[in-house]
């Protein structure tokens, strides 16, 4: 703990992965649980482990705010479900890490906090939105930390930070606790910089949960150390995703990975997944409409920010003003593009198509892993290049968004999916890290985990 707390003091004024770090009470845990481990006692797997948590995730410790300044000072009074299982194994929440302003950015430059910085290259982003997890990880501040993926949002970090990110099966993490984007796609899930580390965080938060609507009445794969042959294994990749990486900077790794896996006697096949090409319209029309509803309740009423009244203004000019001080930028542009196509005459046209979409997508992806000889896997890049600057895409949504071309997949689908570093990319003359992505059938985790060992285990491509 004391050398987690060290590393934090020399690189977070810099890198800004922590809004918060719980230093005196973190310290008083893990003399504890030095004390119960002297007794020959221990609390579980995690005993006296520091994890930092991305700051959407409720704690009791410290403050819960999104990032926004809707919820600047607000304090939790209860603890996620993830997190009351943290505890349970022994594990200690060190602090809270920053993120895109309620989860919505690929960058982690949305926040009240202020931008995290790659910790490879402080001029560059960590990705998003869970950029503070992944810079934690990366930056060598902790050894594990908690983030939430709605669109890529562990993946893609994870990706720019050269680490591993994991995103479970949806519905085997609780999401009670975790503040609501697009509940349909969020899942909480863990970043380390190995995957025994990944699995060891994921199977202690796993598990069923009542208070979670969406939580999976079923017992958790076992995440238990096993690794696949790679000679015995067909992965498949879309041919889709092929054409959107030619002749761009994420080729040239992604071809490299795949002559890695290969080399080692896998099968490589394309499969054809047509929906790819339209997963972020999907994304987009989805996840901003759920948004739309979850974002409600931030009113300047219940809880959050309040902005100031005049003589004779109303209610109605509170919620408008609460949520216009309260919400940034892009916080706003989601939520009126959810309103919009949820609204009469556009709900069809927009929303339902895109639901239309999504149920296609997942049918392609089953049927890829379902079809004979079919695929245990499917592999794409984790993004379409590696770490881009600070402030370059700021102003460009649409490129932006852009970034999620190849992770949103298994949210709209609910899939598992993990990214893994796989070497580096050119650039501008900067070598970044670049990763690749597995995906398996809903509820193959184990599958999932134990392929991606054996890869992590062939070592650099």
């Amino acid at each position: 703990m004391r050398a987690c707390l060290e590393r934090i003091e020399e690189r977070n004024a810099d890198l800004n992965a922590f809004t918060q770090v719980f230093a005196e009470p973190a310290l008083s845990h893990a003399s504890d649980a030095d004390a119960r481990q002297g007794a020959g006692e221990t609390r579980g797997p995690l005993d006296g482990v520091p994890v930092a948590i991305k700051d959407n995730i409720c704690t009791i410790s410290g403050l819960t705010t999104c990032g926004s300044r809707i919820l600047e000072g607000y304090a939790s009074p209860f603890d996620a479900g993830a997190i009351e299982r943290l505890h349970r194994a022994g594990a200690i929440v060190i602090g809270k890490t920053n993120l895109d302003e309620f989860a919505m950015g690929s960058s982690c430059e949305r926040s009240i906090h202020g931008p995290t910085r790659n910790p490879l290259d402080p001029d560059r982003v960590p990705g998003g939105s869970s950029g503070g997890s992944a810079c934690a990880v990366g930056a060598n501040m902790v050894p594990g930390a908690l983030g939430s993926d709605t669109g890529g949002s562990i993946r893609q970090p994870a990706s720019f930070c050269g680490i591993t990110g994991y995103k479970p099966t949806y519905g085997l993490v609780s999401r009670w606790g975790l503040v609501a984007y697009a509940s349909s796609l969020d899942q909480i899930g863990p970043l380390a910089r190995s995957v025994d580390d990944c699995a060891l965080l994921a199977s202690v938060i796993m598990g069923f949960d009542d208070r979670d609507s969406t939580s999976a009445r079923r017992d958790p794969p076992a995440l238990d150390g096993t690794r696949a042959e790679l000679s015995d294994l067909r992965f498949g990749v879309p041919l889709q995703a092929r054409s959107a990486i030619e002749g761009t900077k994420a080729q040239e790794p992604f071809e490299r990975a795949l002559k890695h896996i290969r080399s080692a006697g896998a099968t490589i096949v394309d499969v054809d997944i047509p929906e790819l090409e339209h997963a972020v319209s999907a994304y987009y029309i989805v996840a901003p409409a759920e948004a739309s509803s979850n974002l409600a309740r931030f009113d300047g009423i219940r809880y959050g920010r309040r902005a100031a009244l005049g003589p004779g203004e109303g209610l109605e000019t509170l919620y408008a003003r609460s949520r216009s001080e309260g919400f940034g930028d892009e916080v706003q542009r989601r939520i009126m593009l959810g309103t919009y196509v949820l609204s009469a005459g556009y709900y069809d046209a927009y929303y339902l198509s895109a639901l239309r979409a999504r149920r296609l997508l997942k049918n392609h992806l089953d049927e890829a892993f379902a079809a004979r000889p079919g695929c245990d896997a499917i592999l794409t890049p984790t993004t379409p290049g590696g770490a881009f600057p600070i402030g370059a895409l700021l102003g460009d949504p649409l490129a932006m968004y852009a970034e999620d071309l190849f992770t949103v997949i298994a949210n709209l689908a609910g899939l598992p999916a993990i990214s893994l570093p796989a070497g580096e990319c050119d650039d501008g003359g900067a070598r970044m890290p670049q990763g690749i992505q597995l995906m398996t059938p809903a509820f193959a985790d184990d599958r999932l985990l134990s392929i991606s060992r054996a890869i992590e285990a062939l070592g650099p491509p």
